[in-house]
């Protein structure tokens, strides 16, 4: 793997960089220490044309505007907070209400506009951030990185790892949203797999009622984003669902969903140690800046899969812990697995 940086531009007098990791194959990645930011992944089609298969701007400015997470590491707590508030030990730990009365995504706490250090070990390129004691309301000091690794098979490896000095709850992922034809087409012909017959109940605001019911219409088998979409007839546009993955097994990595596309060959495998993967549809997508296919993002040009803990966990007794004690360290891991077929 070959690394690159150049610089990007400043914010609040903090350098921003864009880096650029090749593999041998001339396939790449680039990557920014803004938002600990996914900003490319350049693969070829079935065909040998090489195409950035994500959303993404070609300027810091593009990010620097949006609001959608493009690309971003999402923390100290991904996905939503029920009523902006959890307990630890009796204690209420309020939050910052984004959306609705709930919070979405940590608030300003997010790692989404956050300027990360970062350092080379070995063929990884980290990131890392030291989110501070009550910082949009959570409990700790955090110490945060988020590794990446780019494999000469097409493999772009990211790793969190965290670590607090007091009591806390935190939940990582990455929110990159993907398109693998590689152009302004929308995401509804791509076809899904997700190793999941569950799903996480969760009312129209997108809180769990704290039940997992069986995913029936919404069960994707090598199935079309719009059948899906169709079948669920509902008033909230597109899909916004939390899947719990089959066969779990703690810190192994396991085949959680794959994503084709048929006129480019491009298929997208993702790997997890999380027991959760939310799927996204991109319904809000509304960018103000021009992406890097020269248009402003719209509903449905991308979709996410976000391998996580499950929303509002800190409040659902049933769940499994999102808690995080001083001397432990969090460790959880995402692999994007880049291919083609005929």
């Amino acid at each position: 793997m070959n690394m690159t940086k150049k610089h990007w531009g400043s914010v609040e007098g903090k350098e921003i960089y864009l880096f650029r990791l090749d593999n041998s194959n001339g396939n790449y990645v680039e990557l920014s220490n803004y938002g600990a930011t996914v900003v490319s992944v350049n693969v070829p089609d079935k065909h040998g044309i090489l195409q950035n298969v994500i959303l993404g701007f070609n300027s810091l400015e593009g990010y620097l505007q949006d609001n959608c997470y493009i690309g971003a590491t999402v923390g100290r707590f991904a996905n939503r907070i029920a009523n902006a508030k959890f307990t630890l030990d009796g204690t209420d730990y309020l939050l910052e209400p984004n959306d609705g009365v709930n919070t979405n995504h940590s608030a300003s706490a997010g790692f989404n506009d956050k300027i990360f250090d970062y350092y080379i070990k070995d063929d990884h390129l980290v990131f890392k951030y030291l989110s501070k004691h009550m910082s949009g309301g959570y409990p700790g000091n955090l110490e945060f990185e988020v590794s990446y690794r780019w494999t000469n098979n097409n493999k772009l490896i990211i790793a969190f790892k965290a670590s607090t000095d007091k009591k806390t709850v935190v939940n990582f992922t990455n929110h990159c949203y993907f398109n693998l034809a590689g152009n302004a087409q929308k995401i509804f012909d791509h076809r899904l797999t997700i190793q999941a017959s569950s799903i996480i109940e969760a009312g129209e605001d997108y809180i769990p009622t704290g039940r997992i019911i069986d995913a029936g219409q919404l069960s994707f088998q090598n199935t079309r984003i719009v059948d899906r979409m169709t079948a669920v007839q509902s008033h909230i546009k597109g899909l916004n669902v939390c899947y719990v993955l089959d066969g779990y097994i703690p810190k192994k990595q396991q085949l959680a969903a794959v994503l084709t596309e048929h006129h480019s060959g491009r298929e997208l495998a993702v790997y997890t140690t999380y027991h959760g993967l939310m799927l996204y549809t991109g319904a809000y997508l509304d960018s103000k800046v021009p992406g890097s296919r020269h248009v402003t993002y719209q509903p449905f040009d991308g979709l996410c899969l976000e391998c996580q803990c499950f929303p509002d966990s800190p409040n659902q007794p049933d769940f499994p812990s999102t808690v995080l004690l001083p001397g432990e360290v969090f460790e959880e891991s995402i692999t994007y697995a880049f291919n083609t077929k005929n």
